[in-house]
């Protein structure tokens, strides 16, 4: 989506979903296994971007709260970030997007 969208708006929540996306997948994931202080840089260094990119205030706040879940080992609260940011990014993202989100919630509950 963010590569056929046009620049500003749904193009910056497509990013930013990819960007926090990224967090989500590497900071549950077994395989990989960061430390506390990588999780936690991760997250300040994305809410650092997240705060200058040009999205909507509800949509900024919920993937703000899913990047600051990202820092800590709890998946149910990365779950409901995740969760979350669907609800408010719902009627801005394509289906195809939509979707996506929907895998990742299913894969941080595994």
């Amino acid at each position: 989506m963010a590569g056929r969208a046009a620049l500003g708006g749904p193009r910056e929540i497509a990013l930013a979903c990819l960007l926090v996306g990224r967090l989500v997948i590497d900071g549950t994931s077994d395989a990989l296994a960061l430390t506390p202080e990588q999780k936690r840089a991760r997250a300040l260094g994305a809410k650092h971007w997240l705060g200058a990119a040009a999205i909507p205030n509800p949509v900024r706040a919920a993937l703000v709260r899913l990047a600051e879940a990202t820092a800590s080992d709890d998946r149910d609260a990365v779950k409901a970030g995740v969760d979350s940011v669907m609800t408010v990014t719902a009627n801005q993202l394509d289906s195809g997007a939509r979707l996506e989100l929907g895998r990742l919630a299913q894969t941080v509950v595994k």
